[in-house]
């Protein structure tokens, strides 16, 4: 099963976005040209599609539940044109979730695997607020308890290395997520692309990136606290090499991921070894 990335034409609802994104909204790797059927035909009848017989439509990039209800169910109804396709994806932010919008999406539910990604990223409201977010933890509990009420899925997104974040905002972030009924998490790595507030911040000696050590021992840690249940998606995330600052070992992901496996299976752990129901990670 491959995801078919695809990109959606709507407005953003924070003037400037976050700090660390690029002006396609974290789309750079999205092949945009044409309407969003055309998108999905493109790829549907090109060399890449061979890989797999089924496929998941992810509206990836910027806000894509920031639109009328009759203007989102044509744009998602114009995805779905092909047989092959037995899931839709949606990534948004989490105050963008209504009673009327998880509606919408529920009608998809009886034909359609239908997952939400909520952009939760920090539960520092202070760590929030400088990178932009103009949202907060209770957005994402009021979003997750609306999508809940119609069953859909949801997988958060948490970064890891953000601007003046602490051991101590990881182990409040894992334990706000691992108290939500939710079904997977995607962990991304706080990398330096160009043209970004964060760029900036970086060259005036502002902000530092993590180096490798420090991201994959925490990547280990939080996986080891995470609740057991929740399906892991993604440990690291990439940028294109041509709008790259730093970290350069970003540009390194399968070395990130095979380094993370093999100190995990060293050291014996798994996936919540030191997770216990009802209480927190200190």
């Amino acid at each position: 099963m491959v995801v078919l990335l695809v990109q959606i034409e709507m407005e953003k609802k924070v003037f400037g976005g976050c700090i660390y994104c690029s002006q396609k909204g974290a789309g750079e790797l999205i092949n945009n040209i044409g309407s969003i059927e055309s998108q999905v035909k493109n790829y549907l009848n090109s060399y890449r599609a061979k890989r797999a017989n089924k496929f998941i439509v992810y509206f990836q990039n910027f806000t894509n539940t920031y639109d009328s209800v009759e203007n989102l169910k044509k744009k998602y109804d114009s995805s779905l044109i092909d047989d092959r396709i037995i899931g839709i994806s949606i990534g948004t932010r989490p105050d963008c979730i209504t009673e009327e919008i998880a509606k919408l999406l529920s009608t998809y539910t009886n034909k359609y695997n239908v997952c939400v990604e909520l952009g939760l990223q920090t539960v520092n409201e202070k760590i929030g607020d400088l990178i932009n977010l103009k949202y907060n933890s209770s957005d994402f509990t009021n979003a997750v308890k609306i999508l809940n009420k119609y069953n859909i899925d949801i997988v958060a997104h948490i970064m890891v290395g953000l601007p003046n974040e602490t051991i101590n905002d990881i182990k409040d972030t894992v334990n706000f997520i691992n108290n939500h009924n939710i079904t997977g998490i995607k962990i991304h790595s706080t990398y330096i692309v160009k043209d970004t507030i964060l760029a900036n911040m970086y060259k005036n000696h502002v902000y530092k990136p993590l180096d490798i050590d420090d991201y994959v021992e925490t990547l280990i840690d939080i996986l080891t606290h995470l609740n057991p249940n929740l399906i892991i998606h993604r440990i690291v995330g990439d940028s294109p090499k041509d709008i790259l600052i730093a970290p350069e070992w970003n540009k390194h992901k399968l070395f990130v991921i095979h380094e993370f496996e093999r100190r995990f299976k060293a050291r014996n752990l798994y996936q919540g070894i030191y997770y216990k129901e009802n209480e927190i990670w200190k």
